[in-house]
């Protein structure tokens, strides 16, 4: 849990700097810099985005590849590899996106701000579990688990609803050369391939022809992942016995005094050694563990200084949109996390986990409620005018505060660690 709370602390560290810069003499520097045209060149060939737009389509797209890898890994080995441990977690992320969409929709029916319903959906999962992990041993390990595979589900909802409801237009000729890229990928991952650059430089060629297709690009990360290959080539046990078989023949070579460049033997047993680790690791576990820690501390810090920089004077906080996005997670994810929970449980579908209380989860639906960075993405998608997005982008920072702290006093005042299920 130490580097959710790293990250969530430089995210927020992040979010301050932003909202600093915009509301200062800086501001419009700053406003200048993020619409600056930045271009990459193939002889003939331009390619010119804004500084902001590498951002929020570019790296934010590595962003969503990690969480495609997350996602992948849950499916395969965590709470969602079966159906009755995903029930739980799916049918939680369920009730905590409808329910605050349906309260988002409620207020805004028949307004041009309708079709910001998708902004108060989502989960941001590094602050919910940095939140988590301040609570540290006073919080049921289960509950730990509960709220992770909660927001990896919230992800995935949060990724269809971005390609289905926020693409304005289809390309597709682009379209179908992705599929180009695509059939590539699926083919390293056939023939065993385990190269991580085999797969990034293919999956960028996957990301231009989404970008191009008009879907969001973002949505080529999440793809490129389910094709990483999960298995390694050796499993752990192989690896042990190989490293007894050349640790034993480098100890009968050794020679006492003798300089490691002496004997090249010696040093072709150390690269086996090295060469065995590689490949008792996969593709997938590799490349979670390399990009995991530049998207907590890299990606998601410079998307939130690109995006939470908004003018915070003449944010009007009682207005349709503002009102439906601070309803919508603070009260609509406590209720419909809490309340998916509930009906699921008591219906027999599933049960809470060990040491899970109904106080507990009461807890973690408040926490659902930061949604911050998955939020201010979504909001701009789903606002074109500028206003608007400062708009809603207040809102969420100030729903998001309010849900962290209330998350955080529930679950550390009134469900301490022990509470039953009663």
């Amino acid at each position: 849990m130490h580097r959710q709370t790293s990250g969530a602390l430089v995210l927020l560290v992040a979010t301050v700097a932003a909202l600093i810069i915009a509301n200062s003499p800086l501001a419009t520097a700053y406003d200048q810099f993020l619409h600056t045209e930045l271009g990459v060149t193939f002889g003939p060939l331009e390619f010119e985005q804004s500084v902001l737009h590498w951002i929020d389509d570019a790296l934010m797209a590595v962003f969503f590849f990690v969480v495609g890898l997350e996602i992948k890994r849950e499916f395969i080995v965590g709470e969602l590899s079966t159906l009755r441990g995903a029930l739980l977690p799916v049918i939680a992320a369920v009730g905590g996106m409808l329910v605050p969409a349906a309260i988002y929709i409620a207020i805004n029916m028949g307004t041009e701000t309708q079709q910001g319903w998708g902004v108060p959906m989502a989960t941001d999962i590094a602050f919910a579990l940095g939140v988590l992990a301040l609570l540290s041993s006073r919080v049921p390990a289960g509950l730990k688990v509960f709220l992770t595979a909660l927001a990896i589900a919230d992800d995935i909802g949060a990724i269809l609803v971005i390609a289905v409801f926020y693409t304005s237009q289809v390309y597709w000729g682009w379209l179908l050369f992705a599929l180009v890229p695509l059939a590539v990928l699926i083919v390293l991952n056939k023939r065993h391939v385990e190269a991580p650059a085999a797969y990034l430089l293919v999956a960028s060629v996957l990301w231009f022809a989404f970008f191009k297709s008009g879907i969001h690009a973002t949505i080529a990360g999440v793809i490129a992942a389910f094709t990483i290959p999960a298995t390694a080539r050796i499993t752990p046990l192989d690896f042990t016995d190989t490293c007894k078989l050349k640790v034993d023949e480098i100890e009968q070579l050794d020679v006492p005094g003798a300089h490691t460049l002496a004997d090249d033997e010696q040093q072709h047993l150390a690269f086996e050694i090295q060469e065995a680790a590689e490949h008792s690791i996969s593709p997938l576990q590799r490349l979670e563990h390399d990009l995991h820690p530049v998207s907590t501390f890299v990606i998601l810090p410079l998307f939130a200084l690109a995006n939470a920089g908004v003018p915070l004077s003449g944010s009007d906080l009682a207005s349709p949109v503002s009102m439906g996005i601070i309803l919508g997670l603070v009260v609509g994810k406590l209720v419909g996390v809490s309340g998916a929970t509930f009906l699921a449980v008591k219906t027999g579908l599933t049960d809470l986990p060990d040491g899970v209380g109904w106080k507990h989860v009461v807890g973690a639906g408040a926490l659902a409620g930061i949604g911050f960075t998955m939020s201010l993405f979504v909001a701009n998608l789903a606002f074109r005018d500028v206003g608007v997005q400062a708009e809603a982008k207040v809102a969420i920072f100030v729903a998001s505060i309010i849900a962290g702290v209330l998350g955080f006093c529930l679950l550390r005042f009134w469900a301490p660690r022990g509470l039953g299920r009663g």
